[in-house]
């Protein structure tokens, strides 16, 4: 059921262009159907929460030139919940502005953050484990984090250690963070999920506004004084100009170097419900459904022959015929086409530019 308390904030700022063609520096991937299935990653997001928290308790941050979007995909959010950043500046600055926006309306928040470009299949388990987070960080001063179970050593990724000893002693599922690791070599990755305590960092983090604040505070002083000496103008129209004209003085950091890896009271959630960051197009690929010859197809009257480990996106087009190819994505959007070795689609965004 819904909490008053409990809200969500969405990060939305992101400008990937790992997902040429579909995604451009004008529609980011969250903008846009992945998928193929209707809805964007954006409203996805949005659709995986159901009712833990009330439509009124959704924030997005976004950047300035992407507001319309988030207005016209996410009608049901009040259009003062959509925080516009006038420059990148970072997940910090993203979620310091947010927390104390929220503490303005109501100093017993307790708020889930969340990338808006990231897949989840198993939404009633993701739910659960939000419910049951938000009701450990808003019992305590400690900031949580869930931990995804590895499947593969997967250089892509941060690593969170958890000290599984001992579980939290209000929370048996949760349990205190050792350390954050950085995304590791092959072989390091190798040796981290050799062990049951190295979990893949998801950036998404559950923590009360007030935990937020006072971690700010303490860490990241002047993003937080940025923020907090605008207290008073919160929810007014000289907001935005207030905005626009502190927002670039924050330092260019994210939340992970700025707070988690300073703070004290962080716990980490371990949690599975078929999480994946969609960052590539191997990513995409291996959370699709594939046919007898490990073809991953996204669109409409798609024809194969002799080919295989293909992944194909074209959602735009009537007709598409593909014969002979191994190892390769094919996608179209909006007139522009990519043909590309799934091994070489770290080059996609250079290639594109």
């Amino acid at each position: 059921m819904e909490n008053k308390n409990n809200h969500v904030v969405i990060m939305a700022g992101g400008v990937g262009s790992r997902f040429w063609p579909m995604s451009t520096p004008a529609k980011p991937k969250q903008f846009i159907d992945v998928l193929g299935c209707g809805r964007t990653l954006l409203q996805l997001t949005v659709d995986r929460l159901g009712d833990l928290v009330p439509k009124e308790n959704v924030w997005v941050v976004t950047g300035e030139t992407y507001a319309e979007l988030v207005y016209e995909q996410l009608p049901e959010i009040p259009r003062d919940h959509v925080l516009r950043e006038p420059c990148r500046r970072g997940t910090a600055p993203c979620i310091c502005y947010a927390a104390w926006r929220i503490k303005k309306l109501n100093p017993k928040a307790t708020m889930v953050v969340t990338p808006s470009d990231h897949l989840v299949t198993n939404t009633d388990e993701f739910r659960r484990v939000l419910k049951n987070g938000l009701q450990f960080a808003g019992e305590t001063d400690a900031i949580l984090t869930l931990g995804m179970k590895p499947t593969r050593a997967d250089t892509g990724y941060g690593y969170i250690q958890a000290d599984l000893t001992a579980a939290s002693a209000r929370a048996r599922e949760i349990f205190r963070v050792d350390s954050f690791r950085e995304k590791p070599n092959k072989a390091v990755a190798e040796e981290y999920i050799s062990h049951n305590n190295f979990f893949w960092n998801a950036g998404i983090f559950i923590m009360s506004v007030s935990t937020t604040v006072n971690a700010f505070r303490i860490h990241e002083k002047e993003t937080s004084d940025v923020f907090e000496n605008m207290l008073p103008i919160y929810g007014t129209d000289k907001e935005q100009a207030a905005v626009n004209e502190n927002f670039p003085k924050c330092r260019n950091i994210s939340v992970d170097y700025a707070i988690m890896e300073r703070a004290d009271e962080i716990f980490v959630y371990p949690a599975q419900f078929g999480w994946s960051d969609l960052g590539t197009w191997g990513s995409l690929m291996e959370q699709s459904s594939r046919d007898i010859h490990a073809n991953a197809v996204i669109g409409n009257e798609v024809r194969l022959y002799e080919t295989s480990n293909c992944m194909i996106h074209t959602t735009d087009m009537k007709q598409v015929v593909i014969q002979g190819l191994d190892g390769y994505i094919v996608s179209e959007k909006d007139g522009r086409l990519l043909i590309c070795r799934l091994s070489e689609e770290q080059r996609i965004g250079k290639m594109s530019e």
